[in-house]
């Protein structure tokens, strides 16, 4: 059974009903998402009878979810493939030692034993799990995506799994492992997956699935233009984050103190900041939030140029080079919301240089306990930054989210 009562947009705060296919708000042109219903959540299903902490997938949080696994009607539309559920490994740096930090990497890429794995090795894999099973749901057979690359990938699998029609664009350089995986796709099954390259960012291949694939019965799946269903799903990094993990010394639910995040359109800070208030109304967790850290490039700073001059909203910038592709962003139409998140939690957002990214990379090769993408590296290589400014102290849990494996980067 779903506990989620309407779908609300985030600005107007005006409801629609939960199972009607929209993109964004008629009202303002912004985001919508998924409102759960906690007070019937908790009256119904009281003492985490939700919770399935035994299964090894991010469909272990149940009626949390916009859809319920253990609820035979919602587990029909649902394709459970082992997403989520990645761990949290410790990370001491010299920095974050001399720091007195407790770092921690949660780790999105390669599988660790016993725990769960993305099964495209990418964060994404979140949102489009749950993208897919909400399509499902309601009947929708065809999706589309503009993408710079994990997203596309990550989309067209699930979307073979689960029976759908998808279609990919992304800009022409994106990096060729990721390009491969989905024309791949495409040539094996040419009457179901369709791919069409670019040049450009995500914004010059969003204009072109609006102007060729949505008059065909597509539905837009790009970022925050479907009705919450990718922030439901990223929204599930938030919940193991704060979930208790007894192997960490973690015993009750708690946040971090800091999270520092890799943010190119930024579903996944709305998905955590949701979680976090969702399990404050469920009596989990207290007012306390985390930081949130936002990291991006020097090359493409929207968030970054917005939050350094107490802009309410991004200008979109022109797009540079990054090896951080993910974070090669020029705008975007959540971004507002990013920027209160970031306010609210007394965080930050903050550019990192292309030689930083890379000598991180390179320092992460002997150390670290996983194995960076260029997001993950940029977020580490911020932590100097982060530092000076004073948003950390010592004994903080801090954790970076390292958001894919570095194998879909080089060939």
């Amino acid at each position: 059974m779903s506990y989620v009562s309407c779908l609300r947009g985030i600005a107007s705060e005006t409801a629609y009903p939960f199972d009607q296919p929209m993109n964004l708000d008629p009202v303002d042109g912004r985001p919508v998402q998924m409102e759960l219903d906690t007070d019937r959540l908790k009256r119904e299903l009281p003492n985490l009878q939700w919770y399935q902490p035994r299964r090894p997938d991010l469909w272990r949080f149940g009626a949390v979810l916009g859809l319920d696994i253990a609820n035979p009607k919602d587990a029909a539309s649902i394709v459970a493939r082992g997403e989520g559920y990645t761990p949290e490994l410790p990370y001491a740096t010299a920095l974050s030692k001399q720091a007195g930090l407790n770092l921690w990497i949660k780790d999105e890429g390669e599988p660790h034993p016993g725990w769960g794995a993305n099964p495209t090795r990418s964060f994404k894999d979140r949102g489009m799990a749950m993208a897919v099973a909400m399509a499902r749901h309601l009947r929708i057979t065809q999706l589309a995506v503009p993408t710079q690359g994990n997203a596309g990938d990550s989309l067209a699998w699930y979307g073979l799994e689960a029976g759908l029609n998808v279609g990919v664009a992304m800009p022409d350089d994106t990096p060729a492992p990721i390009q491969q995986r989905v024309a791949s796709l495409a040539r094996e099954y040419p009457n179901r997956i369709r791919m069409h390259t670019l040049p450009g960012t995500i914004r010059e291949a969003g204009a072109w699935v609006r102007e060729n694939w949505l008059s065909e019965g597509y539905f837009n799946c790009a970022t925050f233009q479907e009705p919450g269903w990718r922030i439901e799903g990223k929204k599930t990094l938030g919940l193991e984050l704060a979930e208790p993990r007894p192997q960490q010394d973690r015993t009750g639910w708690s946040v971090p103190d800091a999270i520092i995040y890799p943010t190119g359109g930024g579903t996944g800070v709305l998905g955590m900041a949701k979680a976090f208030d969702e399990l404050q109304a469920l009596g989990l967790i207290g007012s306390k939030r985390p930081k949130m850290i936002c990291v991006q490039s020097s090359q493409t700073p929207p968030l970054v140029n917005a939050f350094d001059s107490g802009a309410s909203d991004t200008e979109v910038v022109q797009a540079g080079q990054t090896s951080a592709v993910g974070l090669n962003v020029p705008g975007g139409v959540g971004h507002f919301k990013v920027l209160q998140i970031i306010q609210q939690t007394g965080g930050a957002a903050l550019a990192v240089e292309e030689g930083l990214i890379n000598a991180a990379l390179q320092a992460s090769l002997t150390a670290c306990p996983a194995q960076l993408c260029p997001e993950g590296a940029a977020c580490l290589a911020a932590l100097p930054e982060i530092l000076d400014r004073g948003l950390l102290a010592a004994g903080d849990r801090v954790v970076i989210v390292n958001t894919g494996s570095p194998a879909k980067y080089s060939a």
